[in-house]
């Protein structure tokens, strides 16, 4: 394998790991937006709610990040700068605090609240640490 190769799989591993806590954290969203206004009738409800409904604000970060690595897989030549701005985003974004505010706070809640979120947040920063070991390799 190449390190071309290489940085393109550790860059999918990070899509990955950032989908999955998407989805465990829409999960989470979900059910508080259900509890409140009841149940979500369909799919494409649901597509709408996340794009535009403040109850799912919280987690456009992660999935505007997991785009963006889903773009750069697709480039025929990833720049190292990318994979290092993409690990130390992700790295940054998916910092869990118990004492802060926003994304963070919430996120933290949820690692503590649901196994599923701390399952996918332990397999995406095991994602995030290798991507960002591998672009500083290439930097060196």
């Amino acid at each position: 394998m190449t390190d071309h190769e290489r940085a393109r799989a550790l860059l999918e591993d990070v899509r990955e790991g950032l989908l999955g806590v998407h989805k465990a954290l829409l999960a989470i969203a979900r059910a508080e937006y259900e509890a409140v206004h009841g149940p979500i009738a369909s799919p494409g409800t649901l597509l709408q709610l996340l794009i535009g409904d403040e109850a799912f604000a919280w987690l456009h970060p992660v999935s505007e990040l997991a785009a963006r690595a889903d773009e750069l897989v697709e480039e025929p030549e990833i720049p190292t700068p990318e994979l290092s701005a993409i690990a130390r985003t992700a790295a940054q974004l998916l910092a869990p605090d118990e004492a802060g505010s926003g994304f963070a706070k919430r996120y933290f809640d949820a690692i503590q609240g649901s196994p599923d979120v701390a399952m996918a947040h332990a397999q995406a920063r095991r994602a995030i640490t290798a991507l960002s070991a591998a672009a500083n390799d290439a930097r060196s």
